[in-house]
């Protein structure tokens, strides 16, 4: 029964463990990884994104370390991506398991999102250029609903959301192609851990990269060439980390602003799965610290009520 599942997803905010449960679980189950982290694609950049490899324990992994750092990457990339490795896996005869925390990758995954390429727009953004965010936000949500700005929380964002939603209208066939198709009998597990225990893993783990040398990563990919606002684009980590190599943060100040960014950027998570239950996703959470074997056997029993 479980060898028909189509996918199972393996989900929750940072610093919940959901890699680790997600290796518990393709171990006794069969299957292969399939990473849902909009980061933790880059090379060299370990520490920041909190790859962790040496959790695979042996198990096979996808969409990890296949892009340069200082490059970008996009949804229509990640989904061109996750449909490869996807069908490898299948061809494996294995149970492919996404696991990750970036709400956006997640649910166009479920939501069985194939998107056109759209090229640049070199008009459209000069015409948008030194507008706000929030002017941006505001164009954007004449185009489409917003169910979440996560995924738009910089102007490089947003222009390049507008630029999508713009070659959709002007051009309605590939539109209606890239129109949900929802992957049938998915099951969703969703690693649970409370906001105090999330506080205070979130900062030990901080503290923990930080004397094991994430400083040294981001001057590492700073000394190699990569402009420091390719870095600060990626966000957490590496725009505090890349604002204090460069001088525009002091290290403490850089320390206690970066803690503050993670815990709202796993808030902004829990918000992106309340929304996914509210738009019909049923995510089945269970308690981070459950025993190994006692996870496994409960997701196993979860997948089975689901194929009855």
């Amino acid at each position: 029964m479980i060898a028909n599942l189509p996918l199972l997803v393996i989900t929750g905010p940072t610093a919940s463990g959901k890699t680790r449960r997600a290796v518990d679980v393709a171990k006794a189950l069969n299957g292969e990884i399939i990473s849902a982290d909009s980061r933790q694609i880059y090379r060299d950049m370990d520490l920041g994104t909190g790859k962790d490899l040496g959790e695979y324990s042996g198990v096979p992994y996808h969409l990890i370390d296949i892009v340069d750092a200082g490059e970008k990457y996009n949804l229509y990339q990640y989904l061109r991506d996750y449909q490869a490795a996807y069908a490898r896996i299948k061809d494996n005869g294995h149970l492919p398991i996404l696991c990750g925390g970036t709400g956006l990758y997640v649910e166009s995954v479920l939501n069985g999102l194939i998107l056109p390429e759209v090229p640049q727009n070199d008009d459209l953004r000069k015409s948008l250029a030194g507008k706000t965010l929030e002017e941006l936000k505001d164009i954007l949500s004449e185009k489409k609903t917003l169910h979440n700005t996560t995924d738009v929380d910089n102007c490089k964002r947003a222009i390049r959301a507008i630029e999508i939603q713009t070659y959709y209208e002007q051009h309605p066939d590939e539109a209606e192609f890239a129109k949900p198709q929802p992957i049938k009998d998915a099951v969703i597990i969703g690693v649970n851990i409370d906001r105090e225990n999330r506080r205070n893993r979130i900062t030990a783990r901080l503290k923990s990269r930080l004397e094991n040398g994430m400083v040294n990563e981001v001057r590492n990919l700073l000394d190699r060439g990569i402009a420091p606002e390719d870095l600060i684009y990626y966000g957490l980590e590496y725009k505090y980390l890349t604002l204090y190599c460069t001088g525009q943060l002091k290290y403490d100040e850089m320390v206690e602003k970066l803690n503050i960014a993670i815990h709202q950027f796993a808030k902004r998570q829990m918000t992106w799965f309340r929304g996914m239950e509210n738009r019909g996703f049923k995510i089945n959470w269970l308690e981070w610290d459950l025993p190994e074997e006692e996870f496994v056997n409960k997701v196993k029993d979860i997948i089975y009520a689901s194929r009855e």
